[in-house]
C-alpha cells in the first residue's frame, strides 16, 4: 500500500519538485511497529542523481503528507520515510556489459 501511494504522490509531485525526473518506487521494508519506511527509488531522466535524492530527502516530509491522504483510514500509525537509491539496475547493466565482452 505504501509503495502505491508514494508512487502517486511522485506522479502528482514530481514534475513541480523534481523537475521532470522519472522516479519509480522499487521497494518498501517497513518495521514491525510502523514506525519507519525505507525507500528504494530508481531514478531516471537525471544527470545527478545525488542532488536529486538530496531534494527528495529534502522534500520527504512532503511526500509523507500526500502518501497519509491516502492511507489515513487504512494504517494505524503513518511511518517516517528515509529514501534510498536502488542502484540494481546499474548493476544489472554493468553486470552484463562484462559478460558481452
Amino acid at each position: 500500500m505504501i509503495q502505491k501511494e508514494l508512487g502517486i504522490a511522485f506522479l502528482r509531485e514530481g514534475r513541480g519538485l523534481f523537475g521532470g525526473a522519472m522516479i519509480t518506487v522499487t521497494k518498501v521494508t517497513v518495521t514491525k511497529d510502523l514506525a519507519l519506511a525505507k525507500i528504494y527509488l530508481s531514478l531516471f531522466g537525471t544527470k545527478d542523481k545525488a542532488a536529486l535524492m538530496a531534494l527528495i530527502r529534502h522534500h520527504g516530509r512532503d511526500l509523507r503528507f500526500h502518501m497519509a491522504q491516502g492511507l489515513r483510514n487504512q494504517l494505524r500509525i503513518i511511518p517516517e520515510l528515509q529514501f534510498f537509491e536502488d542502484d540494481s539496475l546499474d548493476y544489472i547493466d554493468k553486470i552484463d556489459n562484462l559478460l558481452k565482452t
